[in-house]
């Protein structure tokens, strides 16, 4: 039964991956390479090295992919899991078929910065997918672990400086409006992609003191599967002694409390913070 489960798990990963990258790969061929910028992603450098190399945009991005592959597995060496492998060959993969389903396709926008603009979202949707199954789209996100390796970069950092530095090829074979685009939409696309990727990865720090201590405890515990502290509190007033729960819960948890909270004790005093990382050894449960 659970290698049963444990095959089923495993497809619906390898499906949303797939469906991720289709995202990532329809952004690059129907709004990205018709608008000829070169927005910080592997695709965009391919798109100006196909000017330069009479090959499909697919073989190239195939060709530039499995470089740094190679190159972040000796350098990096397990860091790289089969999820980063996988999506790096799906995304040429995708953009071959498109070009054999959609040859000599042109904008659907007629227009240059329209085009950027709908790369920038819809790649964001694919893009933040893949981040929050822990997997990557390979390309520039191998360069940057490599820059953070060995040059003790901040991670984020060498992300905006390899997209900056793809965005700037265009002025190799394109005009100057082409070029600030890339740049423009290189910066744009990694505040969006925060938006998606940061946004959801929030998490909220509720403070609790209630009547119904023992009641809230156990919800926590057992219907949100998640963890809490309690600890003694003193009110100034009239140095009343209160217990107070703490917990840190994500967004759908977070209604389900507040829901069983207005429920069972509206007067409930809640203080609410919010929570941008979170490191912790998680617990292993023994057997009985």
């Amino acid at each position: 039964m659970q290698k049963r489960w444990n095959f089923a798990g495993m497809i619906k990963e390898i499906g949303i991956l797939t469906a991720a990258v289709a995202i990532i790969a329809a952004a690059v061929y129907f709004f990205l390479v018709p608008s000829h910028a070169s927005v910080s992603s592997i695709s965009g450098l391919g798109i100006v090295v196909s000017n330069f190399i009479p090959l499909p945009l697919s073989a190239i991005t195939m060709i530039l992919n499995v470089v740094l592959l190679v190159i972040g597995f000796l350098t990096c060496g397990k860091e790289f899991g089969a999820k980063t492998v996988y999506t790096s060959l799906m995304l040429p993969l995708f953009l071959g078929m498109f070009e054999l389903l959609f040859p000599d396709f042109t904008s659907l926008t007629d227009s240059q910065e329209l085009d950027v603009l709908c790369y920038i979202l819809v790649v964001s949707i694919g893009l933040s997918i893949l981040f929050n199954r822990n997997a990557s789209s390979g390309g520039l996100d191998i360069v940057a672990k490599i820059m953070n390796k060995y040059l003790h970069m901040d991670l984020g950092k060498a992300m905006s400086l390899s997209g900056m530095c793809v965005a700037l090829s265009a002025a190799l074979v394109y005009d100057k409006k082409t070029v600030v685009l890339s740049i423009l939409g290189t910066y744009f696309n990694g505040i969006i992609l925060d938006h998606f990727i940061f946004d959801n990865n929030i998490k909220r720090r509720v403070c609790i003191i209630t009547k119904k201590e023992e009641q809230l405890r156990r919800f926590i515990i057992e219907e949100l599967h998640s963890g809490a502290t309690v600890y003694e509190a003193i009110g100034a007033y009239n140095l009343e002694k209160h217990n107070e729960i703490i917990t840190i819960v994500d967004k759908s948890e977070y209604q389900k409390l507040m829901n069983f909270i207005n429920r069972e004790d509206p007067k409930a005093f809640i203080t609410v913070y919010t929570v941008s990382d979170m490191r912790y050894q998680p617990k292993v449960w023994e057997k009985k």
